[in-house]
């Protein structure tokens, strides 16, 4: 038996946990089975109350690809670091990568996860070839847009519930440079960050940082990035760096209000407002708190709630302003906010996140019932816009926001496997 966590450090599973190797042929627990990848799911998604836990992190071997197409078929418990490690010296990347490398290709495929690309390349499923399904009453099933497609729409997004991922076949994207150029620009206000945004279409991958705890005439304020892929024919994989460790807790005192306003500060003034250029590896720009060993530490024992949502492109501005007035006016902050518009979904998912329009990421201190009370009136605003919020980072929301959210849920809910269930799904679906 081992206790495992969210990333968020609140939410901890409680039922038999096993290992899952390459060799294994039984899958699944006599009761509600939950896959488990590297835990950087921020709520219950990977959570388990009454059942069976299984971990795939072992299950993580590659079994074929080809270097002349970029096509790559590997067991799910792989993580996309080893993806990287493996394709980088022949000139391949991932077309779309959440950010941590530390996700593992199955747990990509059910969250239908998605980048500070997607403007241009839409989501994780977008590049699924194929996928390896197992279920519980022992059939097999290989899924494709060709070959049960309904239930590969579904199994792409499906949030783990469809049935074991085995293996997913994915293309890989050609690159000769891992290195990229680029740019961080100060901007003043949401008007700015819109305007940027547009200036920055062309860029590759596109997102900015937020000082959530800006006065109103400041809403929105941060530091856009954006970046691409270089063309110096400089592949290099680099190995982990952990520039920094945190290896116990941090105090629950030592992020409050104002320790965060004053990274804001901090942060905001080494940026000024010409942009500028510079070139360093890929792990900087798209995975900077890989670098930083077990970083979920520094909010405490007390843990934190990550809230991600995403509004359509019509009511981006308005929304988004509704939403940071909200969290300024609570003193709520985060230092960890991501701002970022997307463009159409191109994702067969028939779950998925994304849409076209703007999303917004933040992380929140658990401060008990006033955190709890403030994610669920962002949730509120984000349900009258229209909006969605992000399983992968849910912690809160009500049964009646999730299907208000993702309308295809009881498509969902028929192809589930009887055997497979989450602390999520019981949550969303059983209120």
């Amino acid at each position: 038996m081992r206790n495992l966590s969210s990333w968020g450090n609140i939410h901890h599973t409680n039922g038999e946990v096993t290992f899952l190797k390459s060799t294994d042929k039984n899958i699944f627990h006599n009761k509600p089975t939950t896959f488990f990848g590297f835990g950087r799911s921020y709520g219950d998604l990977p959570i388990n109350n009454s059942g069976g836990v299984v971990c795939t992190q072992d299950y993580n071997e590659i079994i074929s690809v080809d270097w002349e197409s970029g096509v790559m078929k590997a067991k799910s418990g792989i993580s996309l670091k080893q993806i990287l490690e493996h394709s980088i010296p022949h000139g391949w990347f991932l077309n779309v990568s959440p950010g941590s490398s530390y996700v593992s290709l199955g747990g990509a495929v059910a969250n239908d996860v998605h980048g500070k690309n997607h403007h241009k390349s839409g989501s994780f499923g977008n590049f699924v070839k194929s996928i390896g399904l197992k279920r519980s009453d022992g059939s097999y099933l290989e899924l494709s847009r060709e070959q049960n497609q309904e239930l590969f729409n579904l199994t792409i997004s499906g949030l783990g519930l469809t049935g074991f991922i085995d293996w997913v076949e994915i293309k890989l994207k050609k690159i000769s440079s891992t290195n990229l150029v680029t740019e961080n620009i100060r901007y003043e206000s949401l008007d700015d960050f819109f305007e940027l945004s547009k200036e920055s279409n062309e860029w590759e991958y596109v997102a900015a940082w937020v000082d959530c705890l800006a006065p109103e005439k400041n809403i929105g304020r941060g530091i856009l990035s954006r970046s691409k892929h270089c063309d110096d024919g400089k592949l290099i994989f680099e190995k982990d760096m952990h520039f920094l460790s945190l290896p116990f807790s941090l105090p629950n005192w030592a992020l409050n209000k104002s320790s965060i306003k004053a990274f804001n500060f901090m942060y905001q003034s080494i940026h000024s407002k010409q942009s500028k250029s510079a070139i360093a590896n890929y792990k900087k720009s798209l995975y900077p708190l890989d670098s930083i060993k077990n970083w979920n530490r520094m909010y405490g024992k007390r843990g934190f709630y990550q809230h991600q949502c995403i509004v359509p492109k019509k009511f981006a501005f308005d929304a988004t302003q509704e939403l940071l007035s909200l969290i300024s006016r609570s003193g709520q902050g985060s230092f960890l906010a991501v701002l970022k518009n997307h463009g159409p979904e191109l994702s067969p998912g028939r779950n998925s996140f994304c849409i076209e329009g703007t999303s917004l990421a933040l992380d929140f201190p658990n401060n008990g019932k006033d955190t709890v009370n403030l994610l669920s009136k962002l949730d509120s605003i984000c349900n009258k816009y229209g909006g969605r919020i992000y399983p992968a980072k849910d912690a809160n929301m009500s049964s009646e926001i999730y299907k208000n959210c993702f309308k295809n849920w009881k498509e969902l809910d028929d192809a589930k496997d009887p055997n497979i269930s989450s602390a999520f799904w019981e949550r969303v679906t059983h209120e």
